[in-house]
This record gives structure tokens, sequence and C-alpha cells, in this order.
């Protein structure tokens, strides 16, 4: 992108990763049946989205002017992920997280990088499945399930 898109976006995202960790703390500490509190996970995205935006805005130092480069958008891309992802949180409950995982994992992947199915399958059920394992079992977590159709 651009140095001065770059920029603003990164402080914009400094802000709004401050702002979840200060709203994150409102979230009450534990939830019934489970050791991991609903407010751990928005304090470790906001923790991540404030060291990436930093991360962002010290890069933006050691762009080189090339010109006028301009990238053309790719409009259809960002439509099926966003559709996509749109269609993860509204599934989430009926199908359960690692099924909706995997299915949206599989399409992001094919929509960046056409080709390497086996990889694509390999890496999305992996990662679907070794979250929900980590999070429910080991750390004792809850997440929604299978459908009860599906066992």
């Amino acid at each position: 992108m651009s140095k001065t898109f770059d920029r603003y976006s990164s402080i914009i995202f400094l802000v709004l990763g401050i702002g979840i960790i200060v709203e994150s703390t409102k979230i009450s500490t534990s939830s019934y049946g489970s050791n991991v509190g609903p407010d751990v996970f928005p304090k470790v995205l906001g923790a991540l989205l404030i060291i990436l935006s930093c991360r962002l805005f010290y890069e933006t130092f050691k762009y080189v002017n090339k010109g006028k480069n301009k990238e053309s958008l790719d409009y259809k891309r960002f439509l099926v992920i966003l559709v996509s992802a749109i269609l993860y949180a509204l599934l989430l409950e009926t199908l359960g997280y690692v099924i909706t995982t995997f299915l949206f994992l599989t399409i992001s992947f094919q929509v960046m990088q056409k080709g390497g199915w086996l990889k694509t399958l390999l890496i999305s059920g992996a990662f679907s499945y070794g979250i929900y394992f980590l999070f429910v079992e080991v750390l004792e977590g809850t997440l929604p399930g299978f459908p009860t159709w599906f066992s």
C-alpha cells in the first residue's frame, strides 16, 4: 500500500487495540464450566493488534519511493472472503467451531492462492481441530462443538 495509508491505519489499529483491551476488562473473568474466562481472548487479541500496529508504523519509515506504482485492487477476492467471514459468523453455532473454521480457512486459502488442495485441506483441518482441542481439552474452555446430527 502507500506510506500514508499504512501510517494512518497503524494509528487506527493501535487505538482499536487499546480500546479492545480496555473494554475487555469489563467482561467477567470466569464463565460457567470453564477455567478460561471470556476476557482472556479479547485481551490477547488487543495486545496482538497493538504489537502489529506498532510494527506497521515502524515499517513505514523503511519505505522506498518507487514512483507512481499503483496496484489494482482485487474486489472479487475481497468480496469472497468477506462473504465467507459473514457466513462463518452466522453458521458457527449451527455447524460448530471445527467445521465452520475448516470451511472458512479452506475457502480463504484457495482465494489467496489457487491450487495446492492437499496442503490447504491438511492445514485447515489441523488448525481447526488443533485449536479446538487446545482450547476445549487443555484449557478447559468452551467452543461450539460438532452439530448433533453429525455424531
